[in-house]
């Protein structure tokens, strides 16, 4: 299942972001991964979630994105929840490529019964119905 957190910048996306992580730590029986571009995150989640940099693996591109999404899921399977904050730093601003991605991802999702949330830095009357639909 994939869930899209939707708004400008300033809107307090990954403040929620944060809070469902923390959230998903308390009551999901397997692993948390938070991906993020810097380490913004690293005191505002707890300890136990797994946070990855993903400019530490060069990750540039939804291509890139999606490959690296596929080998953690395939690599841990007790991976729950997976967050991403501002995919748009991740990938780009190519909202065609980014609903492609996502339905992509979703059916990752559906066969590793994984939550997958990002946060989107955009007007939601800015994103095409590809993207959309996830909300």
């Amino acid at each position: 299942m994939i869930k899209l957190i939707v708004g400008k910048k300033g809107t307090g996306k990954t403040k929620i972001l944060i809070d469902m992580v923390n959230h998903s730590l308390e009551t999901s029986g397997g692993n948390v991964v938070v991906l993020e571009k810097g380490a913004k995150l690293t005191f505002d989640v707890k300890y136990t979630a797994r946070l990855i940099d993903v400019e530490h693996y060069k990750i540039d591109g939804y291509c890139m994105f999606y490959g690296f999404v596929a080998g953690l899921l395939a690599g841990n399977y007790d991976i729950t929840d997976l967050y991403v904050d501002s995919i748009l730093k991740i990938g780009g601003r190519d909202f065609d490529k980014l609903g492609e991605v996502l339905a992509s991802l979703d059916v990752l999702a559906e066969e590793n019964n994984t939550t997958l949330v990002f946060t989107i830095s955009a007007d939601q009357s800015e994103l095409p119905e590809s993207v959309t639909k996830y909300l």
